[in-house]
């Protein structure tokens, strides 16, 4: 009895003081918040076209790192709007934030908890950094490279240029893929199909020659060439890195049209199918 009692007087002057906190909510306060929300949004687009060109301008070795502190920038402003929103409106004293956490906390948490899943998610990941800005990753069925990294999520720019945004708490329950984590080379796996009669050494020793002379080609990563016996075929796996990820498919194009030259050349035998669905898996 006296529990609840105690609890009844305690939900009653949290229930007042909030109360007196809407009270004190004038026009100039929220022209206070509205010209604080609006100068934060405009700082941040400033902070992400600015962080991107000093990017471009540097040398390509360091233009993954400078893009990596654009998520820290872009938490540092946010952090301190949402400050000077909270003290503006509640005075950040010990009451006040006794008084309005429990109901705020009360009323928001079951309608924003996706969203504040993805935030805690997004601060998480500066730390754990399964991806960063400039990071090449694959979240389901999305591939491309971290543009932007956000407080709720992620903007993925797909290799057909289109721009995919990812909430933070995927991180919970997908996989993630990364292909460089914060380096410039990721290795870009180009694959060959021919059939079961074909000449096994000639066929490594073209792919292996297109790699190496190739004007894209990291020579100082390592070059492997794998193959795998399919029921339609012999699958060959050229293995390899671009000095810059970003020329992830333009190197796959070089390296697929100088190959298929000197396939022409040898009269090299391609797998035939009768299945007209086969999409060359086992």
């Amino acid at each position: 009895m006296v529990i609840a009692q105690s609890t009844g007087n305690a939900a009653k002057e949290t229930a007042e003081k909030t109360q007196e906190l809407i009270a004190k909510i004038t026009t100039g306060k929220i022209a206070q918040a509205f010209i604080a929300v609006i100068f934060a949004y405009i700082l941040l687009k400033t902070v992400d076209k600015l962080v991107i060109w000093l990017s471009e301008q540097v040398a390509k070795e360091w233009r993954l790192q400078i893009k990596q502190f654009l998520p820290f920038m872009r938490m540092m402003v946010l952090t301190i709007t949402t400050i000077f929103l909270m003290n503006l409106f509640l005075n950040l004293s010990r009451d006040n934030l006794v008084a309005v956490t429990g109901t705020v906390a009360v009323a928001l948490g079951f309608a924003f908890k996706d969203y504040v899943s993805s935030i805690i998610a997004g601060i998480i990941g500066l730390f754990e950094a399964p991806y960063r800005v400039g990071d090449r990753i694959q979240i389901e069925d999305f591939y491309g490279e971290v543009v932007s990294y956000g407080l709720r999520g992620i903007r993925l720019k797909t290799p057909e240029d289109n721009i995919v945004t990812i909430p933070h708490n995927k991180i919970w329950t997908d996989a993630v893929s990364n292909s460089n984590m914060g380096e410039l080379e990721a290795q870009v796996i180009t694959n060959f199909y021919f059939a079961h009669s074909v000449d096994v050494d000639l066929v490594k020793k073209i792919l292996y020659r297109i790699a190496y002379t190739s004007k894209y080609t990291h020579l100082k990563l390592p070059i492997l060439v794998i193959m795998e016996e399919k029921r339609w075929g012999s699958l060959f796996q050229l293995k390899s890195y671009p000095l810059d990820a970003r020329d992830e498919f333009i190197y796959k194009t070089d390296l697929t049209t100088r190959a298929k030259r000197a396939f022409a050349k040898y009269n090299l035998a391609y797998p035939i199918y009768f299945n007209q669905e086969n999409d060359f898996g086992d």
